[in-house]
């Protein structure tokens, strides 16, 4: 080799399959994709180097794992949307100058932008604001990179961009940080940290959903701005396919089925977020209530029954009343015959009401883990924006236990809280459940109650169970709630919607601030520590995530009315009530349909009302003393005596299958 010849630096490059590969220092995450192939290397969008998220464009120089990220992958589609909102923001810039930009994140499907602008947006602008969009995604722009210190990014948001938004994220949010990352593509930059796609070519069909209000920093003394939705695709089909899936949310939309099922009503003369639960609907709720009861008088669970209001000073004490005053109803001021004031609050929370039922008897060790639970009905005063029918509502009722037990006993019962709500899932159908592990923020610990060495023993025990459980999890950090971590339970819908719905936290804090004790076997007094339990999360919301879920077609245990009885003439009435009554008698719910309509008429307005059994009798099911079954959306499933048929329902309905 001659003195001139330069070595070019080899780096060992990782695949996730653990294949190993080497390639020259400085190669990107496009020319590892080529190297595998062009197909890849045209759906790559970026790069993942040693659990990082990087721009594809990065050069690499060291040895690394790396992962080529795609629209398939969860992180992909994050990288993917949140690029879109930077290419909507410029659509809007050249369209509507004077429009300034606050955040504009990927959301869990899509992603907004927060605008302000003196024109006010109407529908008809998202469709003039898509086809920008697809005209920027022409041009091919490279997204560009660039590094830069806060001061220099102030000075460029001021006089290069006049963002004052941006300013004041960078005065504000990143005060404490030395240099920043902004992306430019064309004559737009914004401020992020990336990473982003490597070009505006990779967006190839759009559709912008619709425009709300927002306040900036969701601060309600700050600036309105209007937030635009929308959501992109690397393919036209792609976007088909969601546009269908649109369509069948909204058939199966909770509000919408409600209303034609009859389940339940919201009416503005009772006030907005405050359902009323009708015959129908009350029957599915009570079903679920006796379904968990049962399962937790097995467990050893204790039923106790709290008010709905309670003395603020309760809710001061626990910490609920400063935490979350804002989204609390407010007081109500109440003077006794003496003058003396009180003040009340609608029940935020049930545990304080719990907690003081545990300190009204002195307890021992032996006594521990008591397990209290209740059904128990709480108010928020959610914003009007914000409500949606059953599943963000202002009095909803959870299925809230708290379990008091000795430390050496946690981890035991946070195995027996998951295996609980692990159960409640299956029974419902739900199959696709993801887990998080909600964790504190260390680097913002005046957010929460508690030392951080409390914190850390609580995280522990809950990692600890989740292990011991095999179940597979992810970490949340900051999403812990203000006295302690969550096992928060996340249920896939069959649009394959993500919902959180049941969770188990620990919490050594209200221990100490409600002075909980037990008498140890050495006589001297200990804290116990709290669990807060509840599968379902909350009735409401889980019954609306169920309706969507199965768009109204129960399983029989829990449909409303289980099955109807169809004579298709009026000389065997008789024999039709007669079969009516069996079955009630037999704890069925079912109704009789003797109207002079023809049969077919009858079966399509019972499909419509999703009753699971059609019980259809003829002449010749009254002379053999039989019923034809007919089951929803399946169709005839033969004849059946009139016991044997009670025989094969009350089966179903008792296993709950």
């Amino acid at each position: 080799m001659s003195e001139n010849q330069e070595t070019v630096a080899v780096i060992a490059i990782t695949l996730p399959d653990g294949t190993v590969k080497s390639f020259p220092s400085g190669s990107t995450g496009l020319d590892i994709a080529l190297s595998i192939g062009r197909k890849l290397a045209q759906d790559a969008l970026a790069l993942k180097v040693n659990g990082i998220a990087v721009d594809l464009s990065k050069p690499l120089t060291a040895d690394s794992e790396i992962e080529i990220l795609t629209f398939d992958s969860p992180l992909g589609k994050d990288i993917f949307w949140h690029s879109s909102s930077h290419i909507m923001a410029q659509a809007i810039e050249e369209l509507y100058p004077d429009s300034k930009f606050g955040a504009g994140p990927s959301i869990e499907q899509g992603f907004y932008y927060d605008v302000a602008s003196t024109y006010r947006f109407r529908e008809e602008d998202l469709r003039q604001i898509e086809q920008k969009m697809l005209e920027i995604s022409k041009r091919d722009i490279q997204i560009r990179r660039e590094e830069m210190s806060r001061t220099a990014a102030i000075d460029f948001f001021k006089t290069v961009r006049n963002e004052p938004y941006k300013v004041e994220i960078l005065e504000d949010t990143l005060k404490e940080v030395e240099t920043v990352s902004l992306y430019h593509q064309e004559g737009f930059t914004d401020l992020c940290i990336g990473p982003h796609l490597p070009s505006t070519s990779k967006l190839k069909a759009v559709l912008l959903t619709n425009i709300s209000s927002s306040y900036w920093r969701g601060d309600s003394e700050r600036e309105n701005m209007q937030r635009i939705y929308g959501i992109t695709f690397p393919s036209e089909k792609m976007l088909k396919e969601h546009v269908t899936l649109l369509e069948e949310a909204k058939r199966r939309d909770h509000r919408k089925l409600g209303a034609e099922l009859q389940l339940f009503m919201l009416s503005p003369e009772v006030g907005s977020g405050l359902p009323i639960w009708l015959p129908k609907g009350a029957i599915i709720r009570n079903e679920l209530e006796s379904f968990l009861k049962e399962e937790q008088r097995k467990r050893g669970y204790l039923p106790v029954y709290t008010p709905h209001i309670g003395n603020i000073e309760l809710y001061k004490r626990s910490g609920h009343y400063p935490y979350y005053s804002e989204s609390q109803f407010p007081p109500l001021t109440y003077h006794d015959e003496n003058g003396k004031q009180e003040q009340y609050l609608l029940k935020p929370m049930n545990c304080p009401h719990h907690h003081l039922i545990y300190s009204s008897a002195l307890r021992s060790y032996r006594d521990l883990p008591i397990r209290l639970t209740e059904f128990g009905t709480v108010y928020r005063h959610e914003q009007s924006g914000e409500l949606n029918g059953l599943v963000r509502a202002r009095g909803f009722t959870q299925d809230d236990s708290h379990i008091y037990c000795r430390p050496d006993q946690l981890v035991d019962e946070i195995c027996d809280a998951i295996d609980l709500t692990q159960f409640v899932f299956a029974t419902l159908g739900f199959s696709d459940v993801q887990t998080r592990l909600s964790m504190h923020d260390p680097e913002n610990q005046a957010k929460y109650g508690g030392t951080p060495e409390v914190w850390e023993q609580a995280e522990k025990d809950v990692k600890e169970a989740a292990d011991r459980m095999g179940i597979k999890y992810f970490i949340g950090i900051g999403e812990a709630s203000f006295y302690g971590p969550k096992i928060d339970f996340i249920v896939r819908d069959a649009l394959g919607r993500k919902w959180q719905l049941g969770t188990v936290q620990v919490d050594y804090v209200m221990p100490e601030r409600f002075d909980l004790t037990y008498i140890g076997s050495d006589g001297q007094k200990h804290r116990p520590v709290v669990i807060h339990r509840a599968p379902f999360g909350s009735m409401e919301r889980f019954i609306g995530v169920l309706i969507e879920h199965t768009a109204g077609n129960f399983p029989l245990w829990l449909a409303p009315v289980q099955a109807v009885v169809l004579p298709i003439a009026e000389d065997v009435h008789d024999y039709a009530k007669s079969v009516h009554q069996a079955m009630l008698a037999a704890g069925i719910r079912t109704e009789l349909d003797t109207r002079s309509e023809k049969i077919g008429k009858k079966i399509r307005e019972a499909e419509i009302g999703k009753v699971p059994c059609m019980i259809v009798i003829g002449q010749k099911e009254q002379e053999s003393s039989e019923v034809s079954l007919r089951r929803h959306r399946i169709g005839d499933e033969g004849k059946f005596s009139v016991a044997g048929l009670i025989e094969k329902l009350q089966k179903e309905i008792t296993g709950r299958t």
